[in-house]
């Protein structure tokens, strides 16, 4: 399809869908704090568990850059 293998369209869906995803998750989260009014130490534990699993992640992607590399 348009001249990308099915690996190359399956690693763009994997880094562009799932980076997406987490930036539409951190709206979520976002919109969660605000509306229960947890407060500045609460929106701070909240964000802080979802940047955990985005970190790990993006460690994922660089450590397979490194070895491929």
């Amino acid at each position: 399809m348009w001249g990308f293998t099915e690996e190359q369209i399956a690693g763009f869906g994997l880094t562009i869908g799932i980076g997406a995803f987490m930036l539409y998750m951190l709206f979520i989260i976002g919109q969660l704090a605000w509306e229960s009014k947890a407060g500045k130490f609460g929106t701070f534990v909240i964000f802080l568990g979802l940047a955990f699993g985005m970190l790990g992640f993006v460690a994922k992607g660089i450590i397979q850059w490194a070895i491929g590399h």
